[in-house]
């Protein structure tokens, strides 16, 4: 009998601990189109080339080339969107914000992708408020993409009460906490 049961034994642990037989693999097809027509060299004695760029390619006024805002210029312009308590539902005042938001994204950021981070207060659980922030963050998409922006673009992630702007215990700061903030990523 304790042979038996100690097979039982053997047998449900290399069950549940097998071995996977197919290898990840990586989708890299796009990744080597991106980037081929891009020219990389650059000649630092050539003035042209180099004046008022600093490392990053970005000259001392803020912008990429002298026409477009850079990644933190164009960030800074979009403004993060507030929720009443336990919502997820976006009201009049931040669905303006949100409009414009998603203008300057179609517009100004179309090189770019966006990350929509949803934010609580410290009021729930934290499984609770990672479900609420992603419901948030997930509102602001749906919002987004009905004003034109590629779904493709836009990514989303939930911080719960993790991630606070401000950590007053005020009715006032908790309703600051309640938040969609939108990033840019490259």
């Amino acid at each position: 009998m304790k042979k038996l049961l100690s097979i039982g034994v053997v047998a449900t642990l290399l069950l549940f601990t097998g071995c996977s037989q197919t290898e990840p693999s990586v989708d890299a097809t796009n990744d080597s189109k991106k980037f081929d027509n891009i020219d990389t060299t650059v000649d630092v004695n050539d003035p042209s080339e180099t004046n008022g760029l600093n490392n990053g390619g970005v000259d001392q006024s803020g912008t990429a080339d002298g026409n477009e805002l850079s990644l933190s210029g164009l960030e800074a312009q979009l403004r993060s969107i507030t929720f009443a308590f336990d919502k997820f539902s976006i009201d009049g005042t931040n669905e303006n914000k949100l409009l414009t938001n998603a203008a300057l994204v179609n517009a100004k950021a179309a090189a770019y992708n966006v990350k929509l981070e949803g934010n609580c207060d410290e009021w729930g659980s934290d499984e609770y408020n990672y479900a609420l922030g992603l419901k948030r963050a997930k509102a602001a998409k749906d919002a987004m993409v009905s004003e034109g922006v590629d779904a493709t673009r836009i990514t989303m992630v939930s911080f719960g009460e993790s991630n606070p702007t401000c950590t007053e215990q005020t009715q006032a700061c908790w309703a600051e906490n309640r938040r969609v903030d939108f990033k840019l990523l490259p």
